[in-house]
């Protein structure tokens, strides 16, 4: 279960709750194991999970704050979503009878690269700013080099095609980790996407802001991913 999924928008925290909803499938995939609701047939659902879930603080948590991020969606822009959260999530707890609608997906607000200037960061300096790979180190990130890959993509030829032609390869830059970059092929004709799985922080922007929506991010080896320890 991924944090950003049960992400509370306004405390900018869902670590717990993605700690609850596993605890949650654990066992409800006990019970339907020995009730034999759950089979080994591939495709099987769970729908136990789903009403349990229902029934728990983390769905009260998250059904209370709901609208909070689409708030700042609306023609009111910025003061409206602010206003609408200060009385409808601090002061009413997120009870009005309705439920706001998201705005269309990140992936496609990306737009194309010939709209727009390259940026010219400065180099970092070593005290307010830091290099990407430093930052990842700190990280403790680490995955076993013989566990299947986590990050695959459905089709191979599409970065180049689509990403790189027409966006110029976001990946390289929506990542923090620089698990994706493009390098040349042997021959020199054209390039190809390279996956360091190794370095990836799971924090999932890849699954949700690839413009092609190509990158399938799975969960990867249990012990596997950042640590922190560094920090």
């Amino acid at each position: 279960v991924s944090t950003q999924s049960t992400g509370n928008v306004p405390k900018i925290k869902g670590t717990h709750n993605a700690m609850r909803s596993g605890m949650i499938a654990a066992d409800t995939t006990f019970e339907g194991i020995i009730s034999g609701e759950l089979t080994m047939e591939k495709g099987t659902t769970l729908d136990s999970y789903r009403e349990a879930v229902k029934k728990s603080e983390v769905y009260k948590e998250l059904y209370a704050c709901r609208n909070v991020r689409p708030s700042f969606c609306t023609p009111l822009g910025l003061w409206g979503g602010m206003a609408y959260t200060g009385l409808f999530y601090v002061v009413l707890g997120g009870r009005e009878p309705w439920t706001l609608p998201h705005h269309g997906r990140d992936s496609d607000a990306l737009q194309p690269a010939e709209g727009f200037q390259p940026i010219d960061y400065p180099k970092p300096d070593g005290k307010l700013t830091f290099d990407l790979l430093s930052s990842v180190a700190l990280s403790g990130t680490n995955h076993e080099g013989d566990q299947p890959a986590h990050l695959t993509l459905m089709d191979d030829a599409l970065p180049v095609e689509r990403n790189l032609g027409t966006f110029d390869g976001p990946e390289q830059r929506f990542c923090p980790a620089g698990v994706y970059e493009y390098v040349a092929l042997d021959d020199g004709e054209g390039s190809r996407l390279q996956i360091n799985a190794q370095n990836c922080v799971h924090c999932k922007t890849c699954d949700i802001k690839c413009p092609s929506q190509n990158i399938n991010w799975v969960v990867p080896e249990g012990g596997g991913g950042p640590g922190y320890n560094g920090m």
